[in-house]
């Protein structure tokens, strides 16, 4: 990831316009703000979300609120509460996809 020249940038993420993205079940609610190639996102899940893809970007994911179920394409489960995050690349095989069963609050940087 590499930002782009800017100066300091202060965020007020209620005053963006929210964007709506069903999932396989539930959906996802992002607030997106774009510096350069960098997409900065708060993400709010409904309860009984489930991603309707499996996901191959790099991300670096904070778990704000709630609790995220995240699953790798060979299996592998993680569970997320509040203050944990993940970091994955775009490289390598590392195909994920989100669920949350309760909701959660995320901010995510990719």
């Amino acid at each position: 990831m590499k930002l782009a020249q800017m100066p300091l940038t202060v965020t007020d993420w209620a005053a963006l316009t929210p964007t709506h993205h069903p999932g396989e079940t539930g959906h996802a609610t992002w607030r997106t703000l774009m510096l350069g190639d960098v997409r900065i996102r708060m993400v709010e899940y409904s309860p009984g979300y489930l991603a309707d893809h499996w996901c191959d970007r790099g991300h670096i994911l904070l778990v704000l609120g709630g609790v995220l179920e995240t699953e790798l394409r060979d299996g592998r489960r993680f569970r997320l509460t509040p203050g944990m995050s993940y970091q994955v690349s775009d490289f390598g095989d590392a195909a994920h996809r989100s669920a949350s069963a309760e909701g959660a609050s995320l901010f995510i940087v990719d």
